[in-house]
């Protein structure tokens, strides 16, 4: 996919003092709270005029923080934070880079400040398909070699950049022609609902943490919710995942997203002894060893039938969960252009993931309720 930056402390001191018998207090200003509560690679703290986000982890081991001043009409911005990107808020015009900020955008209402994004066939959302057919965002190339003419013309007031180290020399180009580029490390998040909460970022580049914030504790609830439900299973079946790309099968790690997630579903993922947030790439035959009676099987996305996996590999019939017909891919649910809405979507919602895969291991569990993002292949 075109799948992907600490806190100021303010100390508050108040001296109560007594004279003539009577109570005096200084004027005090209130210490701002950070207002992300599960994500660990960001933080908003809101002033009078302004908000300071620090992203602080936007790939693996980053070793700096990102400090951005999101300033407000008629924002006073202190000296102390000069020194800072500062961006006025809300924006109007934005570039994203990864699909994973496209359903904030959405969410917010703001789809259609969007003018640019690489490779626009990735993207799934119906309402911003409909801007790109109406000509009102262009294709700026790939993350990797972005079209930085094109991005120029366009002014954008910023854009949201990811990395996967602190080697970018294109997002480095734009910001020495003057474009203000911010770092989004969603991608690196380790829960779900670290993922999710990244909805708060774009709600304050838009003037809308009241809006972000309903939402993301809407998701919160839901998700928390279908928790509890989870914990009434009676059995855990055992999970096998992934499948064979080249001559490797790749499966999520044991501490990975995906794993956690199944893992809450009250399933018995196979290799969730392992640790690791990525993916674990293994041979066919060690995973034939132990995955060969796995219960059920969550494909990688590859597949949209049985038939398309024995065409690929006619040794996937060797697994049980194959022979039983109990195979199941979110491949199924695609934009007009090819984009996998699971891609796209699934990190910002995190509940219907979830819901998701209660129903497919503990379908007595959510009666009534149809999967979204999965379905059974045939």
């Amino acid at each position: 996919m075109s799948h992907f930056l600490k806190s100021f402390l303010f100390v508050l001191l108040v001296f109560p003092f007594v004279q003539c018998k009577k109570e005096v207090h200084e004027p005090t200003t209130l210490v701002p709270k950070n207002e992300i509560h599960y994500a660990k690679g960001f933080s908003i703290l809101n002033h009078d005029g302004f908000s300071v986000v620090t992203v602080s982890n936007p790939w693996p081991k980053a070793d700096k923080s990102y400090t951005y001043i999101l300033k407000e009409k008629n924002g006073i911005i202190p000296d102390s934070l000069k020194q800072f990107l500062t961006i006025s808020v809300p924006v109007k015009t934005i570039v994203v880079t990864s699909t994973t900020h496209i359903p904030s955008l959405e969410m917010l209402g703001v789809e259609n400040t969007l003018v640019g994004f690489p490779n626009l066939n990735y993207i799934s959302s119906q309402k911003v398909r409909a801007l790109i057919d109406a000509k009102k965002v262009k294709e700026l190339g790939n993350n990797q070699a972005l079209n930085t003419e094109v991005i120029i013309d366009l002014q954008p007031e910023v854009i949201i950049g990811y990395g996967l180290d602190n080697n970018n020399p294109t997002l480095d180009n734009l910001q020495k022609n003057g474009l203000k580029v911010l770092l989004n490390g969603d991608w690196n998040e380790q829960t779900p609902l670290g993922k999710a909460e990244w909805i708060k970022f774009f709600g304050a580049l838009y003037g809308k943490q009241e809006k972000a914030n309903e939402l993301f504790s809407k998701i919160e609830k839901d998700y928390l919710h279908t928790l509890e439900i989870a914990k009434r299973a009676t059995t855990h079946p055992t999970i096998l995942a992934g499948d064979m790309f080249e001559d490797k099968w790749y499966l999520p790690q044991g501490t990975s997203w995906g794993c956690q997630l199944l893992k809450q579903a009250q399933g018995n993922y196979l290799w969730a002894a392992t640790t690791g947030t990525g993916s674990l790439s293994l041979s066919f035959e060690t995973v034939l060893e132990k995955g060969k009676n796995a219960d059920l099987w969550i494909t990688s996305g590859q597949f949209g039938s049985l038939k398309e996996m024995l065409d690929t590999n006619s040794h996937y019939s060797q697994f049980k969960a194959f022979q039983n017909k109990n195979v199941y891919s979110f491949s199924g649910k695609k934009g007009k252009t090819g984009g996998v809405l699971y891609y796209e979507l699934a990190p910002n919602r995190p509940d219907i993931v979830l819901k998701d895969i209660v129903k497919i291991l503990h379908p007595e569990l959510l009666v009534g309720y149809k999967p979204f993002f999965f379905e059974k292949l045939k």
